[in-house]
This record gives C-alpha cells, sequence and structure tokens, in this order.
C-alpha cells in the first residue's frame, strides 16, 4: 500500500499498460490466446463487462491510430493531448500510460506492421559485375562481356539466394 501512496500513477498503470500490451499481442503479434475475456479476468476482475469493453475498444483506437502514423514523440504527445480534452477520450493518468507503452513498443510494432504488409519476397541484398574476356583461343570471344547479377531474397524468414549471368 505505501509504494501506490508514494507511486500513484503506479499501480492503477499496471493493469493499462497489460491491456495495452495484450492489444499489440492480439493485433499486430497474431497472439490468438489473447482474448477480450482474458484481458478483463486478468487485468480488470472488477469491472462489469460493458465497461471494460468500453476501455477496450477506446485503447484499440487509440493504439492503431498511432502505430498506423507511426507516431514520433511530438506527434504522440500532441495526439494524446487532444485525447485528454475530447469527451469521452482519455485522462492524463492514462495518457502517461500510453506514452510508456509506445516509447517501448514503437520499433517492434512497426517491424510487425512492415511484415505484415509485404506480399511477396524481400531483397535484402544485391550484387553485380561485368566480366570481359581479354584473351581466348577464339577471336570472336574476345571482348564480349558478361553480367553476373547475384540477390538475396527472404520471405517468411527464408533466404533464397539467386545468380544471373
Amino acid at each position: 500500500m505505501a509504494a501506490s501512496a508514494e507511486h500513484p500513477l503506479l499501480e492503477p498503470a499496471k493493469p493499462l499498460l497489460g491491456l495495452l500490451n495484450g492489444i499489440a499481442q492480439a493485433t499486430f503479434y497474431g497472439n490468438i490466446e489473447i482474448t477480450e475475456e482474458l484481458l478483463r479476468e486478468q487485468l480488470y476482475p472488477e469491472t462489469a463487462s460493458q465497461e471494460f469493453g468500453v476501455l477496450l475498444t477506446k485503447m484499440k483506437g487509440i493504439v492503431k491510430s498511432i502505430a498506423s502514423a507511426d507516431m514520433d514523440s511530438n506527434q504522440l504527445e500532441a495526439f494524446l493531448t487532444a485525447q485528454t480534452k475530447k469527451p469521452g477520450g482519455i485522462t492524463t493518468d492514462h495518457a502517461i500510460v500510453i506514452a510508456k507503452f509506445w516509447k517501448n513498443q514503437r520499433a517492434k510494432i512497426h517491424e510487425s506492421l512492415i511484415n505484415q504488409s509485404k506480399w511477396e519476397n524481400s531483397l535484402k541484398n544485391i550484387s553485380w559485375r561485368v566480366d570481359l574476356k581479354t584473351q581466348s583461343r577464339h577471336i570472336d570471344q574476345m571482348n564480349s562481356p558478361v553480367a553476373i547479377v547475384e540477390m538475396e531474397l527472404e520471405k517468411n524468414g527464408q533466404t533464397i539466394h539467386i545468380c544471373h549471368m
């Protein structure tokens, strides 16, 4: 009890931070085990189902907005300030927790969104060279250029090497 008196945000922040992480797991990392019921039971057991649903929907919307815009700290601050001022928005305490969550999760969520948006292979590396024969037994084979291109593609974590002449 003394810890929460010293840090009044500490206790209320834990369930909200857990909720935000649960939203990230379900929305961006494809964890199908994270359900609305699980989040409510684990984080907000004393909260009515309907009231929790409202909070969950609000937080999902905020997290998706922040992630889709890949907000930097200035954009995030302006966005959260606007959210605290609108009717039915979030509290200042919520804004602090959301900012902390985004600071810790931004890179992982951004990477996840990029990976989810890829339809085909992605180019990881490319190298090329042009070879020219300067000596040959047959004169018609001299000075004929040969281009060699090597590509490294990746899809679903698997690397593919391709070499073309």
